[in-house]
């Protein structure tokens, strides 16, 4: 599956019935709900990033993924605005960048 298959099926779920999955339940919660989700999910992986456990940070970051797609779904940002968004700062050094804001 690539994230752009994952960011089209989490789409497809937020006019779905809550009880119809998990994500349509995240969803329907609002974005407070999945942005707390995400970041609950993102201490995890750091967690398991500190701990030098290869496997559990790939599972962790899997869900890290997901997460964040559910967020910015529910904020109604697509991965197409957060690739256009990187594709802005691409050939910029991560210096020149920060500085810029």
């Amino acid at each position: 599956m690539t994230l752009d298959d994952l960011a089209t099926l989490i789409a497809s779920r937020k006019d779905a019935d809550p009880s119809s999955s998990w994500t349509a339940q995240l969803l329907a919660k609002g974005p407070e709900k999945c942005a707390e989700k995400f970041g609950e999910e993102a201490i995890e992986a750091i967690i398991e990033a500190v701990k030098g456990d290869k496997a559990g940070l790939t599972s962790e970051a899997a869900d890290v993924l997901y997460h964040l797609l559910v967020m910015l779904t529910a904020c109604d940002v697509s991965l197409d605005d957060l690739l256009t968004e990187l594709g802005k700062r691409q050939g910029t050094s991560g210096i020149a960048e920060k500085a810029s804001r």
